[in-house]
């Protein structure tokens, strides 16, 4: 663990039930192992003080499938409510010591420790930073520990969004080399980030 990052909680969001997919997208085969467990691998190197996972859908098979070792898991029944309930379901588990949470997609395991890591750097003692890729803001978000009741009362997929939006000019950006990482929501972007990245595959 760095000790600059002792303070800080990675709430990793996989309780999702691939809709679009048809199948778990958490277990779709990545780098050796498995999507959700590249992404925690990379979560690992950026040395925070702890790592919350959500599970939901197929969460038998992530514990069959990913290595859940040290990290802090909590099960969201109500999954399909969407990933505002991940974050209000893990608020509870996160360190009492935390300045905040860094915020992170279990399907985005192409992002870079260091830009992790400079996030942290400029959102200490702000309520909400995002990272400003070349194509936009995208994942990791910086969410205070000054917001989690708000972050308790949010609703939907887009939740967290509303808070980015409502922080208008005094809202921090943490910039980023090259474009926003991959997300897996379809068969067309799971092809996209193994060609992109080059790594086993399964069919449709």
């Amino acid at each position: 663990m760095s000790a600059e990052l002792a303070g800080v909680t990675a709430l990793v969001l996989a309780a999702g039930s691939s809709r679009r997919l048809g199948r778990p997208k958490q277990t779709l085969p990545f780098g050796g192992g498995t999507l959700l467990g590249a992404t925690l691998d990379m979560v690992r190197r950026c040395g925070v003080g702890q790592v919350v996972v959500t599970l939901g859908a197929a969460a038998d098979q992530v514990h069959k499938l990913a290595n859940l070792d040290g990290l802090t898991v909590v099960h969201n029944d109500v999954y399909g409510e969407g990933c505002s309930s991940s974050i209000a379901a893990a608020l509870p588990a996160v360190d009492e010591s935390a300045e905040g949470v860094v915020l992170l997609l279990g399907d985005q395991p192409m992002v870079d420790p260091d830009d992790v890591r400079s996030l942290v750097d400029v959102a200490r003692g702000v309520s909400v930073a995002v990272t400003r890729y070349s194509d936009g803001i995208g994942h990791p978000f910086w969410l205070g520990r000054d917001l989690f009741d708000d972050l308790a009362n949010l609703h939907g997929d887009k939740g967290v969004w509303k808070l980015v939006d409502r922080a208008g000019s005094s809202l921090v950006e943490s910039p980023a080399p090259g474009t926003i990482p991959l997300d897996v929501d379809t068969w067309e972007d799971y092809h996209a980030l193994l060609d992109r990245h080059g790594t086993t595959a399964v069919s449709s």
